[in-house]
């Protein structure tokens, strides 16, 4: 074989290889590598129950409704335990060995939403470092471990108070993990640097209220945003300085659920959730007060209140803790179809363009997308289930009440 064939074959095989290896995607942090609960993957399976295309199931100690991360072949999730009254890391390989397991905080557990947890803030990993967000009484507590489970650095970057408790989950950008702190005491959002936890920006809060939303961040026109709901109003930050580019008064006091943006319509989409549902649709290239400007549409119709939503080129798909899934057209906000799937704290994801849409009794509806209600399967574990699925290396990662399981394609059910 000549020189030159010799070169084109290394490059084709090269190719191959890429390709293959980007289907693959870590799932770094709550909602998944964008943040939106959506991934490139394609190879998932859409059939499971207690048994089949079950790769592997492990008792997992103690309770969180955290959602598990997974980089490269580490997987980590928090937990508390009531009786030793500890906020602990674990880290697994991605065949279920426990590897190590961490106790972040060991200090009288915080009052609580009886639909909450104590470990409830899904933690984020860079590749170097975990960082974790807890509540220590009324302070709130982040810290970042390495791969090995060695705390790096500790920060309380403000205090926090609220009866429903605490759900965290870091928000990293460039240098800095984002923590929402807004509640009804020292309501903030702070930087911190993700090298030594100091306090790079923080922006007080002056209309005191719940939030338990985490951010998402979007380049648009070539200006970085961080969309956030709270300080009872939805706002788009600079994450690098913290600076306000604009903001939509209300439509209410409280958020839960995180935002999502659609590319085809450049539309941000939020619920606001106490005392009043209310989902609006807001463009994104305007400054200062864009309340009556920027608000395309605004509906209680299917608007949400705990789990976070998925979307497509044209739909929304919204979760309600009643069990009402809607369909909605993103860019009207018509309502198309209406189905009710089982009450759900839990978040959906959009993988290999399905929906795959959980409930607490720990069924997973798989949906087709489109105008009309379209099912492709439905799925148990066999147990209750709080956290959101996590979707990595052609697996999917479901943390139920007890165990930790792992779905995949094991050649035990009649198709993927």
């Amino acid at each position: 074989m000549d020189q030159l064939k010799f070169l084109k074959l290394i490059v084709i095989l090269l190719m191959i290889q890429s390709s293959s290896f980007a289907q693959f995607q870590n799932w770094p942090c709550w909602r998944g590598p964008n943040g939106d609960g959506t991934s490139l993957e394609t190879d998932i399976p859409t059939r499971w129950d207690s048994e089949t295309n079950v790769l592997w199931k492990i008792p997992i100690p103690g309770i969180g409704h955290s959602s598990p991360i997974v980089w490269g072949d580490r997987l980590f999730i928090v937990t508390a335990i009531p009786e030793t009254q500890e906020k602990i890391l674990l880290s697994y390989n991605i065949d279920g060995k426990l590897l190590w397991q961490k106790t972040v905080l060991k200090s009288t557990f915080e009052n609580k939403h009886h639909d909450n947890s104590f470990a409830s803030g899904t933690p984020a990993t860079d590749g170097n470092l975990i960082y974790v967000s807890f509540l220590d009484g009324e302070d709130v507590f982040v810290a970042a471990f390495d791969f090995d489970g060695e705390q790096r650095w500790a920060q309380r970057p403000g205090t926090f108070s609220s009866p429903h408790g605490y759900s965290c989950s870091p928000v990293l950008v460039d240098n800095k993990v984002i923590i929402n702190g807004n509640s009804l005491g020292d309501s903030f959002i702070v930087a911190l640097n993700k090298a030594d936890g100091k306090i790079i920006w923080k922006i007080p809060q002056n209309k005191p209220a719940h939030s338990f939303s985490t951010p998402i961040i979007r380049e648009i026109n070539g200006k970085k945003q961080m969309i956030f709901g709270g300080n009872m109003a939805i706002t788009s930050y600079n994450p690098d300085d913290g600076s306000r580019y604009w903001f939509v008064d209300g439509p209410s006091e409280d958020f839960c659920s995180s935002p999502v943006y659609n590319k085809k319509s450049n539309l941000f989409l939020i619920s606001s959730a106490w005392p009043k549902r209310s989902l609006l649709a807001i463009k994104p290239d305007g400054s200062g007060d864009v309340t009556d400007s920027h608000v395309v549409w605004q509906t209680q119709k299917g608007a949400y209140y705990v789990p976070s939503p998925v979307c497509t080129e044209d739909y929304l798909f919204t979760t309600m803790t009643n069990g009402q899934v809607h369909c909605i057209e993103v860019s009207t906000g018509n309502i198309l179809w209406v189905e009710n799937l089982g009450k759900q704290y839990a978040s959906s994801v959009l993988v290999n363009g399905l929906v795959y849409m959980p409930n607490d009794d720990g069924v997973i509806t798989v949906i087709k997308p489109g105008r009309t209600f379209e099912y492709v399967s439905k799925n148990s574990i066999g147990e209750r289930m709080n956290a959101s699925p996590a979707i990595s290396h052609g697996r999917i990662y479901i943390r139920g009440e007890k165990h930790l399981f792992c779905i995949a394609d094991t050649g035990t059910g009649s198709d993927k």
